[in-house]
């Protein structure tokens, strides 16, 4: 059941539906996203349906197979070290420049936040990565750049995805969680570069552990011939 309010327009309505439905793996890699079929099944026309399906084309979620048919963009080992690539480029820059120009006591707070996170239901995890998203949000509102701001949001659309894929590791997220906890200090502190070596750690424990994860789940199983 979609969470898109009826108000929204009809092609931002579209996206935020299978932008969902293609983060949560409800719409695998390879899927087919025919025009006609998801107009009618989403209820809009096709007009609202051909603009939704350009945004997912430039956001890199989906590609042309055929002159005729799209499909949602696989997403393999190598992917996902391109984006922590840009990742690091991104936010390194963006931690620094939150530090020296960001809202210290708001930085407090989340450092405080991620000090109590409780990781051991789902409740608990929803409430961690949406932590996480109020910690992004603040830093896109404390580092002041619109530009980086837009290219943050790219590869966090992406990053939904590849969290989603991998799976959960209580002690990689208790971890994460303290290294989010380090990096919210740092930056209450206007601590730059400890802010971005934080930040930089963070993500190589974060790519090493996306990638062994994927790498147990493609592996044969025991008895497997």
């Amino acid at each position: 059941m979609s969470t898109v309010p009826e108000s929204v327009r009809a092609s931002d309505r579209a996206y935020a539906i299978l932008l969902d439905e293609i983060q949560s793996g409800a719409l695998a890699a390879g899927a087919v996203l025919a025009e006609v079929e998801q107009a009618e099944r989403l209820g809009v026309s096709r007009t609202p349906m051909r603009e939704a399906l350009r945004r997912l084309a430039a956001d890199g979620l989906s590609v042309q197979q055929s002159p005729r048919v799209t499909v949602v963009a696989a997403i393999d080992a190598d992917d996902i070290r391109a984006l922590f690539e840009i990742r690091r480029a991104l936010e390194e820059t963006a931690a620094r420049l939150a530090a020296r120009r960001g809202d210290k006591a708001a930085f407090a707070a989340l450092a405080d936040a991620f000090s109590h996170v409780a990781l051991d239901a789902d409740e608990g995890r929803d409430a961690y990565y949406a932590l996480i998203a109020g910690m992004d949000a603040q830093l896109d509102l404390s580092h002041g750049n619109d530009y980086l701001a837009s290219a943050l949001r790219t590869v966090r659309t992406h990053l939904v995805r590849v969290r989603r894929m991998a799976r959960d590791n209580p002690e990689r997220l208790a971890a994460s969680a303290s290294e989010h906890r380090l990096i919210a200090s740092a930056l209450a502190s206007g601590d730059a570069e400890l802010a971005a070596h934080a930040t930089h750690v963070h993500l190589h424990n974060a790519l090493t552990s996306i990638l062994a994860s994927l790498e147990q789940q493609s592996a044969p199983s025991e008895g497997t011939p």
